[in-house]
């Protein structure tokens, strides 16, 4: 190996600027997938991530390569996601690179992801190499974006011009990766430290952990400990990914491979964590990643409550693939047993919903999406998570919310339509930056509450398509809120209580209740539906009742007999409105998360 140059490096980009594609086109530059078995977006082995043309988990492969010199190099790459609600995957990507690859869409020039990553790659302090992509387009703006990636980054590396579809400009890419960026530092002799950045479940092997070598070396039948968790086990088997699993004698300090060791508890695995040689431990302990804190929470229930034990199993092995997803049990008394969970953002959590459905078979709906709020009263700091824990009369308290950093880039035609968008969703300016003549960078500080129903969608909307957004979380703010609740036939669904500001309270009850009785059906009897905040009612709508005509088997005769039938009529209705239970359907929990109109 002392003879073989070991590179490591991520592709990060805004989305859709094609680092799937200039994934693919280095695979099939360098040998790793043959013409013949190429496909599109080759790396993204879920049908969701084809389906949406987005990557949603970091994929890592290795690539052989030898120069016209005859140096031999392997090259580790790690595809990383564009989205923001994606951005902890990118995070932990880094730190097992030494260099990354930011691509630049020659169409649509630097926007906000693309910012956001290019300050995740410095701070971890990786050599960055400006990729414009492309360019084969007729809308292609090159010496644009080149001025563009001037005047927003402080890259000594001139741009290499691509068309990664194409597969113009790959050579002059491969050379400047070698040119560029350094090679692992190779430390053999060292006790074995290796860092764990991903791992997922194998039915037959179980836990199956993605690693980079940092020191030592590891092989087939060594015992190994991982340090934060504490627990020991024998090798089985370790290689390297090359579109599927090589096994291989052993993984040398530069390398990125995989381990396997007959892990069947899932809990004994935790990204971040060190492993180590159980007779030779090592002092270099990596101090791990920044514990994410999910800021976005929702219920996930089923219409079957038998599958709860398979929801329990699909969550333990979705958590052990993604990191930054949570969850713990709860129960709803409109719904019965099911997970809170936490997300990063509303993307993420469709996205869980989406795998527990195709992966998992499993059908769950979800309740309205919440941030976490704090409230405090002299020393005392409460933490709620679900709207339901929320207390009704907060007067003598201080009530904090969580708020974001939120980068907007547009065109400069549509910054009208976006100040009355984020001025409606309580947003404050804080800069506002021309990055050239024609496009415009926006931040503003916004409550997270605002953006994680509807913005995103709204934002695409008033811009034509054209905006970019991102956004980071910076603190909590003091804000006037209240609790929401929805009293349907005067008994409170828990599932449909909700935060609200004290500004928007009033408009966000009239649309809930009117949205919920176009979806609740109609019953044999009136059924009320009521919005309360404080225990005041301020808003309220009626389903009228289904009218049977009891008369109509009545030909003539005595009026009396007309009567008798009315009245017990009548005094049926009074029964069901007292004991009668409201069919609420599914579809209504699902439908109210779209409450973005108002």
């Amino acid at each position: 190996m002392n003879n073989i140059n070991i590179i490591n490096f991520c592709i990060i980009a805004h989305i859709d600027h094609g680092k799937s594609t200039v994934a693919d086109r280095l695979l099939e530059y360098t040998g790793t997938v043959s013409s013949r078995k190429m496909k599109n977006q080759i790396l993204d082995d879920m049908d969701l991530e084809k389906e949406r043309g987005i990557t949603i988990k970091s994929k890592t492969v290795r690539m052989n390569y030898i120069d016209v010199n005859n140096n031999k190099y392997i090259f580790n790459l790690i595809d990383t996601p564009g989205h923001v609600d994606f951005t902890y995957e990118v995070s932990r990507a880094l730190i097992a690179c030494d260099g990354a690859i930011l691509v630049i869409d020659s169409t649509q020039g630097v926007e906000a992801q693309t910012i956001a990553n290019e300050k995740l790659a410095k701070d971890a302090r990786l050599k960055i190499i400006p990729v414009i992509n492309k360019i084969d387009l007729p809308t292609s703006d090159i010496d644009g974006v080149s001025k563009q990636i001037k005047n927003m980054f402080n890259l000594n590396i001139e741009p290499v011009c691509i068309s990664a579809k194409n597969g113009v400009g790959i050579d002059k890419l491969i050379k400047s990766i070698i040119a560029n960026i350094p090679k692992a530092d190779i430390k053999i002799d060292k006790p074995l430290s290796a860092l764990v950045f991903d791992s997922f479940y194998d039915s037959y092997r179980g836990v199956i952990v993605i690693v980079k070598i940092f020191d030592g070396t590891i092989c087939e039948g060594m015992n190994i400990k991982f340090i934060t968790q504490n627990v020991e086990y024998s090798v089985s088997e370790v290689g390297y990914v090359q579109m599927k699993l090589i096994p291989s004698n052993k993984l040398i300090s530069g390398e990125v491979g995989y381990i396997v060791a007959n892990i069947k508890n899932i809990d004994d695995v935790k990204i971040g964590d060190t492993i180590t040689e159980c007779s030779n431990l090592t002092k270099n302990i990596h101090k791990g990643y920044k514990k994410i804190k999910p800021f976005v929470f929702a219920g996930l229930y089923l219409n079957n409550s038998s599958e709860y034990n398979l929801l329990k199993i699909a969550l333990s092995k979705l958590r052990l693939t993604d990191s930054s997803f949570v969850y713990f049990q709860e129960t709803s008394f409109s719904l019965g047993y099911g997970f809170r969970c936490g997300f990063l953002g509303s993307l993420h959590l469709e996205i869980i919903k989406e795998r527990l459905k195709r992966e998992f078979g499993l059908n769950v709906f979800v309740t309205i999406p919440n941030v976490v709020y704090e409230i405090r009263k002299n020393d005392n700091i409460i933490v709620v998570d679900n709207p339901t824990k929320f207390p009704n009369n907060v007067s003598s308290h201080k009530i904090f919310e969580p708020y974001v950093e939120a980068s907007i880039i547009c065109p400069v035609d549509y910054l009208g339509s976006i100040f009355e968008l984020c001025k409606k969703r309580r947003g404050e300016q804080v800069v506002m930056k021309y990055i050239d003549e024609k496009i415009v960078m926006l931040v503003y500080n916004m409550p997270l509450s605002e953006i994680i129903i509807g913005f995103y969608d709204l934002l695409k909307s008033v811009s034509k398509g054209y905006a970019s957004f991102d956004y980071k979380h910076i603190s909590y703010k003091i804000a006037n809120l209240l609790k929401l609740e929805i009293i349907v036939n005067h008994e409170i669904i828990d599932a449909f209580t909700s935060i609200v500001h004290k500004d928007k309270a009033n408009n966000i009850a009239h649309f809930f209740i009117s949205k919920l009785k176009s979806i609740i059906p109609r019953h044999m009897f009136e059924i009320p539906i009521q919005a309360k905040i404080n225990n005041k009612i301020i808003a309220r709508e009626t389903i009228s009742a289904i009218r049977k005509d009891v008369l109509a088997k009545c030909y003539g005769g005595d009026i009396t007999r007309k009567r008798k039938l009315l009245e017990k009529q009548k005094e049926g209705k009074r029964k069901m409105k007292q004991f009668g239970k409201i069919n609420i359907p599914v579809d209504a929990f699902v439908d109210v998360i779209k409450i973005d109109e108002y």
